[in-house]
């Protein structure tokens, strides 16, 4: 088959596509469509940049002469729009024999990350452990209720901790920018399709599911695990390693497991584990950083949920076409780097935008507040929302022995760093802080602090709302965000956002919602690994997924997920 890319249709056309695609095809081809067999969408995206919108096509075409085909590739060899269709097809490294009775690997964690390295290890045969803090995903999602309803708060069933992870209450995304020249995001979708997810998440350039649509093929993939073989333990939480100190380097041979329904721990032999634990898991960083675990600190970013009306962004992105069935509700991506004033260097873009949408209360700790972003498959909520966050690195981080002492009941010999060195957990200090600060200036009740765009301007704390009611529950307590961010920060923000009401109109609106804090960018730490996918001085452990600072986001965190449970099942049969 022959993969064409930039075929562009007008919107219009964009219902009914097939006939317009031939044609298309065909011309771009310079063959009668007669010549064309079939053709099968493999992306499609829309180009707002004028005021005509397009939609935009990657497509494959099957010649009706198959010996056609080699020559007219030859033909359109200089042409980046014309290749040939890749193999997509996962094809696992190893297999184990039928009767494979060997130790069963474990993997840490049934997040995204998780569940797909679960996944891959149980169809090579492999017949893996899971360890999941968190409830199952029905009841998980009760516990979560609990805290947006009642600002009732269970510390391991939450927006962070339980099956299907930080991803599952949120918006979805199915898309990433990482390279994937072996299409193993491919793999994830159709595993997702498989499901249950509808098949649009295939061929859409930025595809999404929503927490509902989540909910049920997270519960499949796990019965498909199960019935492969695999096993998942939940509210088994990983409190230590336990290490082989006689070979030539550290060993892992055992984890001691806590098991959260009763109190009691044990141990689980094992020499093969992945550590797919999420962003949030800041006793396992803890517990990793004791046992000597190498690490490293890790850039992320603070800052806040920023609501506006679903049709100011609607309008701004696509114009006279806004309400259209086939764009839905409008996203965007913004970036700024500040040049001059007290934030220069310092650079503020949106994270994990959710067209129609609610801003989350997303901690995962008692007595802080954390804010986060969720939509459904419709995404039909009345307001927008994203994180407007600063990117921050080590150097920003607290080395202070007290403050390290006073959020993490240690010091971790912070005191002894050399003067330009970061310490691992750093940053984990950082999020603790601005999250303790946050429920304080909420209330101390789960609320969040917020405020108008126009009074945060202004230098002034807001009373109330406008026109954008706040979507946070269990509710907002309006005040200065001034108070929740370094003075670096909200510097940074106040630069950014008129930059940004000139990219898209109404984006600095008086009445739009600023919610803090939002601190759950990413992980803070990253837990180094070689390329065998092993820590690099523990043998047997493999960091994995956005907890380690190797993903961000559903399908990238799927995607290593697949590599590392490559990389564990080439270990456990070939040595």
């Amino acid at each position: 088959m022959i993969r064409l890319s930039e075929l562009r249709l007008p919107l219009a056309q964009a219902d009914a596509p097939d006939a317009a695609l031939r044609a298309a095809a065909a011309h771009k081809l310079q063959l009668p469509e007669s010549a064309i067999a079939g053709l099968s969408v493999f992306k499609r995206s829309f180009d707002a940049r004028k005021a005509d919108l397009l939609a935009v096509y990657i497509v494959d075409v099957e010649l009706a002469d198959p010996a056609a085909e080699s020559p007219l590739l030859t033909r359109f060899d200089a042409d980046p729009h014309v290749q040939p269709t890749p193999d997509m097809a996962w094809q696992p490294p190893v297999t184990a024999p039928a009767d494979w009775s060997g130790e069963r690997p474990v993997v840490i964690g049934f997040g995204p990350c998780g569940i797909f390295a679960a996944l891959v290890l149980a169809q090579m045969g492999l017949k893996p452990i899971v360890l999941e803090r968190g409830k199952p995903v029905r009841e998980r999602t009760q516990d979560t209720w609990g805290l947006w309803r009642r600002s009732e708060l269970n510390p391991d069933s939450n927006v962070q901790f339980g099956e299907g992870g930080a991803g599952l209450f949120s918006d979805g995304k199915l898309y990433s920018q990482i390279r994937d020249p072996r299409f193993l995001g491919r793999k994830v979708l159709q595993e997702f399709v498989q499901a249950g997810a509808p098949e649009d998440i295939l061929w859409e350039a930025h595809p999404h599911l929503g927490t509902f649509r989540m909910v049920k093929v997270v519960e499949s993939l796990r019965e498909r695990i199960l019935t492969l073989g695999g096993e998942i333990r939940f509210q088994q939480r990983v409190v230590d390693l336990l290490l082989n100190q006689e070979l030539p380097a550290p060993a892992l041979q055992a984890l001691e497991v806590e098991n959260l329904q009763n109190g009691e721990r044990y141990e689980l032999p094992t020499r093969h584990a992945i550590l797919a634990v999420g962003h949030s898991a800041r006793d396992v960083f803890m517990q990793l950083y004791r046992r000597g675990v190498t690490m490293r600190a890790k850039p992320f970013s603070i800052g806040v949920r920023i609501e506006h009306p679903q049709g100011v962004i609607d309008r701004a992105r696509w114009g006279a076409h806004a309400g259209h069935p086939l764009l839905g509700a409008a996203d965007y991506k913004l970036v700024q780097h500040i040049q001059t004033g007290p934030a220069a260097g310092r650079t503020v873009y949106s994270f994990c935008m959710c067209p129609g949408g609610t801003v989350v209360a997303a901690t995962s700790e008692p007595g802080r507040v954390v804010t986060n972003g969720m939509s459904q498959y419709s995404r039909a909520e009345r307001n927008a929302n994203a994180g407007m966050v600063v990117g921050i690195d080590p150097p920003d981080f607290p080395r202070d022995p007290a403050q390290f002492e006073a959020q993490l009941g240690e010091t971790f010999g912070v005191a002894d760093l050399a003067a330009d060195a970061a310490h691992p957990l750093g940053g984990l200090v950082l999020q603790r802080q601005l999250e303790a600060g946050a429920f304080t200036l909420g209330g101390s009740d789960y609320r969040a602090p917020a405020q108008r765009v126009g009074d945060f301007l202004a230098r002034r704390a807001s009373t109330g709302p406008g026109e954008v009611e706040p979507s946070y529950r269990p509710g907002v307590t309006w005040t200065d965000l001034h108070a929740a961010l370094p003075a670096w920060a909200t510097d940074a923000l106040h630069a950014a956002l008129p930059a940004f009401g000139r990219r898209i109109k109404g984006y600095d609106m008086a009445d739009a919602v600023m919610t803090g804090v939002e601190t759950r960018t990413s992980a803070p730490v990253n837990i180094q690994r070689g390329d065998d996918f092993q820590s690099l001085n523990v043998r047997g452990l493999y960091p994995a997924g956005e907890g380690a600072g190797y993903a961000g986001g559903i399908l990238s965190a799927g995607i290593d997920g697949i590599k590392v449970g490559e990389a564990v099942a080439l270990s456990v049969l070939q040595g």
